[in-house]
Parts: C-alpha cells; sequence; structure tokens
C-alpha cells in the first residue's frame, strides 16, 4: 500500500517580485553576507573594533534594503518612481562608502572623517527619499 503525504502533494507555488525589488533583496542578502562575516571575525579573534561598521552594514544593509525590497515589490509603482532611483544610488553610493571611511575611523584614521560625514549625510538623503516616496506613492483604498 502506497501512501503519499499532504506536503507531497501540493505543488510549490513560485511568488513573482518586481525587478526592481528583486534587486534591493539581493544586494541586502549580499550586506547580510558581508555583516555575518563581520561579526564571526570579531568573535572568533574577540576584537570587536568593527562594531559600528557591523552594525552598519547589518542595519543599513541588510534590514533597510531588504524591507525597501519587499515595499517596492508589493507596491511596484513606488518602486519604479524616480524618488525610488534616488533611494537606490544614494543608499548604494553611500554605504560602502561609510563603511569602509568608519572603520578607518574606528581604526585611527580621522583624517577620513569628512569623507564618513559625506557618506552620512548622503545615506540620510537617501532615506529621506524613500520616506517621501512612501508617503507620495503608496495610497490607501
Amino acid at each position: 500500500m502506497q501512501t503519499t503525504s499532504a506536503a507531497s502533494s501540493v505543488t510549490p507555488s513560485t511568488t513573482s517580485f518586481s525587478p526592481v525589488g528583486v534587486i534591493w533583496l539581493k544586494l541586502a542578502v549580499i550586506y547580510l553576507i558581508i555583516g555575518v562575516g563581520m561579526g564571526i571575525m570579531m568573535g572568533a579573534s574577540e576584537d570587536f573594533t568593527m562594531r559600528p561598521v557591523h552594525a552598519h552594514v547589518n542595519l543599513l544593509g541588510w534590514a533597510t534594503m531588504a524591507l525597501a525590497g519587499l515595499i517596492y515589490s508589493v507596491f511596484p509603482s513606488a518602486g519604479l518612481s524616480k524618488l525610488a532611483r534616488v533611494h537606490f544610488w544614494l543608499a548604494n553610493v553611500s554605504l560602502p562608502v561609510m563603511a569602509v571611511s568608519l572603520a578607518l575611523v574606528v581604526t585611527g584614521s580621522r583624517s577620513v572623517i569628512p569623507v564618513l560625514a559625506i557618506s552620512e549625510i548622503l545615506a540620510a538623503a537617501g532615506i529621506i527619499a524613500f520616506a517621501a516616496n512612501i508617503f507620495l506613492n503608496l495610497k490607501g483604498r
């Protein structure tokens, strides 16, 4: 007698995301890998100097970009807006510069503080573009 479980008789479904959302989600996963790698390295070495960099990579890279990717997938018109493009470029230019310059600052290279400050301002501008996009392009019923 052959039996089949309910789970094996269910056809797997695929969820389709907007191309814009997929780009954000893939970038978020890259930042997740970097953040986890940093965490492992800090734990293994018992040197937590890079803790601020680790936090920025995880929060602005993984968490914020993943949420943006999900929001832009659920609301594709917002993901295709000019504000979304501004958000994308500001986020993806500022975060790598911020992470590298912050790493240099926490290891003693104070000469890069202006670069860090500019990258932080650009990141904040990207968040403002995201917020404006949400308030302007997401409508209630």
